[in-house]
């Protein structure tokens, strides 16, 4: 029986996800997004959908991180998801922004660089 959505915890979800991305592990990472999750990068003007174009994204980042890649510097829960402030793979201060679905599985991330005095991302 799968949890219900009121057993989600979206906040452990989102440490498991940088755990994954700590550890290269580009299978776990994945297992995170839903088949159909959007993925979209402001620093470099991407957008892709699916696991196939998520996974060309993420092999070589994942791959080439730098030593501080992945470490939470701030994590808030929005109205429709969650938020962090993280050091992206190569070091660098990001915002994500996430949004799961009903299936618990993450169907819409958008990124950018993180501006000071920036509170919240504008999401779709």
């Amino acid at each position: 029986m799968s949890p219900s959505r009121n057993d989600f915890d979206a906040v452990s979800a989102i440490i498991d996800w940088l755990d994954a991305c700590r550890h290269g592990d580009l299978k776990g990472l994945l297992s995170f997004y839903d088949d159909g999750a959007v993925l979209e990068c402001t620093c470099e003007g991407v957008s892709l959908r699916g696991h196939e174009l998520i996974a060309e994204y993420w092999a070589p980042k994942l791959k080439k991180k730098h030593p501080s890649a992945f470490s939470l510097d701030h994590l808030t829960l929005t109205d429709h998801g969650v938020q962090i402030d993280y050091q992206d793979f190569t070091g660098k201060p990001v915002r994500l922004y996430f949004r799961f679905g009903a299936c618990n599985k993450i169907i819409y991330t958008t990124s950018g660089p993180r501006a000071s005095g920036l509170r919240k991302m504008d999401v779709h």
